[in-house]
């Protein structure tokens, strides 16, 4: 048993009439489609969180935490209060009635907690771990998308890519709309890649601009797999610069690089360029 805070340390406080038996742990990681924390930053968690393949939630409330890229941590995304749950027929799924609980509002993105799960058990009886869900840090902010890091760190789900140009984030737009260059679109589900380019006026950000809205940005083989498999698989793809260039480069430079890191990655091969 730790002796640090726990978040159930936190409830006396805030939400003192919120016993443990009363909870279910939602402990939100990598489902095979999609990553919780790219859908909370989205602002998509709570209505993605209602959609269950099971009656997971069959207590008062539940407790959301999601999985943070460093080991044991998880990012406490809300308590919701449970109001009902139905059978949706056409998706096949249970969709519940959640609904924050505001007492926990202003912890809500900024509370992290350790806790090292046993076993792969995502929805857990809250007595049995309440001891054991620690407080690690306070953020002084909730968690967001962070400013433009440099050409070189770029990484981004589609959720994130979507939440940039939906918030226009200056930054970012600034950096991206000032270069031409090549880029890659990893698909985390196939782990096919693609490799295109973008030059000319808007340079790379005009062209993810073009991907946020459609999914493909016009490509033929993006296109066709979202034909087959839908617009959500496009949530699948990350995004990230392998080179820039000047804004006033030729198109014919630009798409000779293009060409040498589909040769060097063999997308022509294995990926998703056709040419």
């Amino acid at each position: 048993m730790s002796d640090a805070m726990t978040l159930f340390d936190f409830f006396k406080i805030t939400s003192p009439l919120v016993r443990a038996d009363d909870c279910k742990i939602h402990l939100a990681t990598w489902n095979g489609t999609d990553d919780p924390l790219d859908v909370y930053l989205a602002g998509q968690f709570d209505e993605w969180q209602k959609w269950q393949s099971r009656r997971n939630f069959e207590r008062p409330y539940v407790i959301a935490l999601i999985a943070l890229p460093s080991k044991h941590s998880w990012l406490f995304a809300g308590l919701y209060s449970v109001h009902g749950c139905v059978w949706n027929e056409d998706r096949q799924y249970h969709h519940y009635d959640l609904r924050p609980d505001s007492s926990t509002a202003e912890l809500q993105g900024r509370l992290v907690i350790s806790f090292p799960r046993a076993g792969r058990q995502a929805y857990l009886n809250a007595e049995r771990w309440a001891s054991e869900l620690s407080v690690s840090e306070l953020k002084a902010e909730r968690v967001s998308i962070a400013e433009f890091p440099g050409f070189r760190d770029v990484n981004l789900s589609k959720n994130e890519l979507d939440l940039i140009v939906r918030s226009d984030l200056s930054s970012w737009r600034t950096a991206l709309s000032n270069v031409a260059g090549v880029y890659v679109i990893s698909d985390t589900v196939t782990g096919k890649l693609y490799i295109g380019s973008a030059c000319g006026a808007g340079g790379i950000w005009q062209r993810w601009c073009e991907y946020s809205a459609t999914g493909h940005g016009g490509n033929a083989e993006l296109k066709q797999l979202i034909q087959l498999n839908g617009k959500d698989s496009a949530h699948g793809f990350r995004f990230a610069i392998l080179e820039t260039a000047d804004l006033h480069s030729s198109e014919r430079e630009i798409l000779q690089r293009e060409s040498h890191w589909k040769r060097v990655l063999l997308t022509r091969q294995y990926g998703y360029n056709r040419n």
